[in-house]
């Protein structure tokens, strides 16, 4: 959803303005790639992030059972099926959390997606070159995408 909102949110102006079909299409691709990177680091700070910066408990997504990027990636590992079940019955225990964040963890769910969050940077940057901006405005999409993946709250 958030990958769809942004590529529409960065398309739509230069549709608004009459720009060709190749300038529409690299903001859609800038956007939609944004988009997927900012779920990503979104998903690693709803399990890992501060909680005296971000406002949420620790493993606030992880405690309301969210199938995000890091838990996907865990479900299908080693270990995946345990964590499916610690998901799939009730509230998690605090050892539940505890075992939870070990599977995620050793599963390599938080590097993975810290490195598609990465390569979704990389594209969105990429496809700024194919869209004829301006050089100030490339760099000040680049500027914003380089705060999406680099934030932490």
């Amino acid at each position: 959803k958030t990958a769809a909102l942004l590529a529409a949110a960065a398309s739509v102006g230069a549709i608004l303005g009459g720009a060709g079909e190749p300038a529409i299409a690299a903001l859609r691709g800038f956007g939609g790639n944004l988009g997927i990177a900012f779920q990503a680091i979104d998903d690693i700070l709803g399990i890992w992030g501060d909680p005296g910066v971000t406002g949420k408990p620790a493993a606030n997504d992880l405690r309301q059972r969210k199938k995000t990027i890091p838990v996907a990636h865990a479900l299908g590992s080693i270990g995946g099926e345990e964590l499916g079940h610690l998901l799939s019955n009730g509230e998690l225990t605090e050892d539940g959390l505890r075992r939870g964040l070990a599977l995620i963890e050793s599963s390599g769910g938080r590097e993975w997606t810290l490195d598609l969050a990465e390569r979704h940077f990389h594209d969105a940057s990429a496809a700024l070159e194919t869209a004829s901006l301006a050089p100030e405005a490339v760099e000040e999409l680049r500027e914003l995408a380089r705060f999406v993946v680099g934030r932490d709250f």
